[in-house]
């Protein structure tokens, strides 16, 4: 008997979960990829014989990939070696440091070393508040295939309305931070957590502390890096059946009578499907990459509306001064500034705050002996579209980025053969339609990730899924997205019997 056909633009985490997803269910899948290699922005830079992690670096909220794996009759961790870090983050200002730890009272104690027994206090408190606000939306909201503040307070009817304070839609991350925490500079570490949302702390709502609880539940470091994630996903998909097929641009979604039926490649060649999945930024969709007919299954992103960008350096050198840990966050002196400067002033930040993954380090304090691989990211505006970045401004951030992380001790002189930089503009031509933003829509306002479009669009049988979409950005919310989209896609199949059978336009039937 014939199998359903799905066809899923892009093998970024969303598209791979859903192929793993359909095809491990029996689904005829295929997987169209325009790069060379699986991963989308969990891509992977050589820079000689060293392979360095460029997108995505912290693997958390296992339990989303545990889940999908034993869905499909396997275990996770059969498949990829997980190493869970004891110190989550190193934190560096230029006359102080602090650890995060996975044990919540090494985390206590450190603070009060570092800022006084009222901080440690605040501590606790911020600990118990920001796992509340979990437990309350992890099944109405992170589950959930397309939420509403409506849904989120109906689904628990009047204890929904009496817990809705609690998760702090109305105040923004900054200011509530303020009642945990006088010292200004863990009010600056924990509201760097709006930054994983590509938000500024400061506009985006206090319900984002979530992210501090996420990253305490765990976070682990990938043997071969977050791009063994990828091909491992692309491995198992094809496993039960699934086709990728890479350097193939889709530049078409076929509609027929109403209902999506295949797609049309930048060669010509059109592949009908029963159903179609789209693993790319909502903004391409609605910005007519796709063709005229697809566009209104997404609303394009306001240009004021964008997340963060970013500026990063891939580099292989060899480090000074510093006692790295494999995830460090080293700190400008004025966040507000940075953030005007990103979102109101639409440039680069005159003094960024750094992060630097050191992706030979780990939790064994054994310094390598030669160069290691680093990516070293700053936070940019979303304006890769519309702004040139030139070699003149990229050496004067270059040289901002890599003072700040002087001033705090570490120094880094990678030569020019062992470094590739990569500005907005680059992150606009391989994500086109974003202008570089890396996480679809900011999460500015209470409303904000109530606006993230779910896996249905207004075009049956067609589905889209990735960081811009329901429930966010990030490895583990992406791939929440390629699982909803899977789930929608079954859903109505099953409620149909199954898709209509269609015409392809260009003479191919559709069965």
């Amino acid at each position: 008997m014939p199998r359903d056909r799905v066809v899923i633009v892009g093998s970024g985490v969303a598209g791979l979960v859903s192929a793993f997803a359909l095809a491990a269910r029996g689904l005829d899948v295929t997987v169209l990829e325009r790069a060379a290699s699986p991963g989308g922005k969990m891509r992977q830079i050589a820079i000689g014989a060293s392979l360095i992690d460029s997108g995505p670096t912290v693997f958390t909220m296992r339990w989303v990939f545990d889940e999908l794996f034993a869905a499909a009759g396997r275990n996770f961790a059969d498949h990829v070696r997980l190493r869970p870090l004891d110190i989550l983050a190193r934190h560096a200002w230029e006359h102080a440091r602090l650890d995060l730890f996975a044990d919540q009272e090494r985390t206590v104690d450190a603070i009060g070393d570092f800022a006084g027994a009222s901080e440690a206090v605040g501590y606790r408190a911020f600990c118990r508040d920001t796992e509340r606000i979990y437990e309350i939306l992890e099944k109405p909201f992170l589950r959930a295939s397309q939420p509403s503040m409506g849904g989120l307070i109906g689904a628990d009817g009047l204890r929904g309305l009496i817990r809705l304070p609690q998760i702090k839609p109305f105040s923004s991350m900054w200011s509530a931070l303020g009642r945990y925490f006088a010292d200004p500079r863990l009010r600056q570490l924990f509201g760097r957590y709006a930054t994983y949302c590509g938000s500024s702390p400061y506009l985006a709502p206090a319900t984002l502390m979530l992210v501090a609880h996420v990253e305490r539940e765990g976070v682990w470091s990938i043997d071969g890096g977050m791009h063994a994630l990828a091909k491992t996903l692309a491995d198992c998909a094809t496993s039960f059946g699934a086709t990728i097929r890479y350097g193939e641009d889709v530049s078409e979604v076929l509609i027929s009578g109403g209902h999506a039926s295949g797609v049309r490649l930048a060669s010509g060649e059109c592949i009908p499907a029963d159903a179609v999945i789209v693993n790319a930024d909502v903004g391409a969709v609605a910005g007519g990459a796709f063709g005229t007919p697809a566009r209104r299954a997404a609303t394009a992103i306001p240009l004021r509306a964008r997340s963060l960008s970013a500026m990063t350096w891939s580099v292989v050198a060899k480090p000074d001064g510093f006692p790295l840990h494999r995830h460090n966050v080293f700190f400008s002196s004025d966040y507000a500034a940075e953030f005007d400067d990103i979102f109101a002033q639409d440039r680069l930040p005159r003094e960024p705050t750094v992060y630097v993954c050191a992706q030979d380090r780990d939790d064994n304090d054994i310094v390598p002996t030669g160069p290691e691989r680093f990516l070293v990211l700053v936070n940019a505006p979303a304006n890769g579209d519309r702004h040139i970045y030139d070699a003149a401004e990229v050496e004067q951030c270059a040289q901002r980025t890599f003072g700040v992380l002087e001033r705090c001790g570490l120094r880094i002189q990678p030569q020019a053969d062992a470094m590739q930089i990569t500005t907005p503009a680059d992150f606009n031509r391989m994500f086109p339609a974003t202008g570089g933003a890396l996480y679809g829509r900011s999460s500015h306002g209470w409303t904000a990730s109530f606006q993230r479009p779910g896996a249905r669009t207004k075009i049956p049988g067609l589905y889209l899924a990735g960081g811009s979409t329901h429930p966010g950005p990030g490895v583990p919310m992406a791939a929440l997205s390629g699982r909803s989209a899977a789930a929608s896609l079954l859903a109505d199949l099953t409620s149909h019997g199954s898709f209509r059978r269609t015409a392809m336009r260009g003479g191919m039937s559709m069965r």
